[in-house]
């Protein structure tokens, strides 16, 4: 029997049931790795040589700013691939970002040239690969809207349902001085609104469309 089938059909099912002897080449040259609490798994310039699923624990990947503040991007969690490690195998470039394991991890390593290979020849693969990267990529794009632009949208939602009417009276220009920002961000997020259909836009006035909506907005942490 393969090696580890039994972590295989715990944590990647898809991978156990799959006929494709790529498939079954691929999983029988994965190394079952342990590592420890806050192990640097890749950092920006770092050559990609390995393609990761992960089983127990979990992976942050974050940016560092110059000031020193760390940006999350996301978590690879049981289960899951890392979109920046698919990423650079693809195109074939160094990481950009870095990744620290939260907790001991536990994971199965594919070398770059088994990954290749495989994607190659097993439409499941190729399959699992770009479905994981696409929906990853997606959960990155959300987790940096929210860090660039939930600040300014979660106040401006919380100031038009502080009007306490379905009409507010009020120009993008005094919303921007109450929010404490500049009117062109204020007249972008609230286009955006009003694209979702939670306000309808007029000349100097905002009405409200969709109250919940917008008090989900300005509940959210």
């Amino acid at each position: 029997m393969l090696k580890n089938y039994h972590l295989w059909q715990t944590y990647f099912p898809q991978f156990a049931a799959c006929p494709d002897k790529s498939v079954k080449s691929l999983m029988e040259s994965a190394m079952l790795v342990d590592i420890p609490d806050g192990e640097k798994l890749f950092y920006p310039g770092k050559h990609c040589s390995n393609y990761l699923l992960l089983l127990e624990g979990a992976v942050k990947a974050q940016l560092l700013a110059e000031n020193g503040r760390e940006i999350v991007l996301y978590y690879v969690r049981p289960g899951d691939s890392c979109v920046l490690t698919t990423s650079c195998l693809l195109g074939e470039d160094n990481y950009p970002a870095e990744g620290v394991s939260e907790g001991p991890v536990k994971a199965f390593v594919i070398s770059a040239q088994a990954f290749h290979r495989c994607l190659d020849h097993s439409a499941f693969f190729r399959e699992f690969v770009f479905r994981n990267f696409s929906a990853r990529l997606s959960n990155v794009i959300g987790r940096m809207e929210t860090v660039l632009f939930a600040g300014i949208e979660q106040r401006l939602a919380d100031t038009l349902l502080a009007a306490g009417s379905e009409i507010v009276q009020k120009t993008h220009q005094e919303l921007a001085a109450e929010l404490g920002s500049a009117r062109e961000e204020v007249s972008r997020h609230l286009k955006r609104f009003e694209s979702y259909g939670w306000v309808k836009l007029g000349r100097g006035t905002v009405e409200i469309v969709d109250r919940p909506a917008l008090s989900r907005l300005a509940k959210q942490p």
